[in-house]
């Protein structure tokens, strides 16, 4: 089976069934620019005064971890005392 490739251009979003507070969004998905720039999309499903329903969202560069700090260089070797 081959694996699905975004068109550029183009998006989509998907129910955030992992969802477990009201911060979180109520769909997540991805955006592919034109350049092959791929972006992460969060949509919040909301109801206006007026009681008609909107989404509200952000468009995002993709979370990273961060990457583990290196461990800081060893010291340097302690200078000799001979002048040569």
């Amino acid at each position: 089976m081959s694996e699905f490739v975004q068109k550029p251009g183009s998006w989509n979003l998907f129910r955030n069934n992992k969802k477990t507070a009201d911060n979180q969004p109520d769909y997540r998905g991805t955006i592919t620019l034109e350049d092959g720039t791929v972006l992460e999309l969060s949509a919040w499903l909301k109801e206006g005064k007026n009681g008609n329903k909107f989404f509200s969202g952000t468009v995002r560069e993709p979370y990273r971890k961060p990457e583990e700090t290196p461990p800081p260089p060893p010291p340097a070797a302690a200078a000799d005392d001979c002048p040569f």
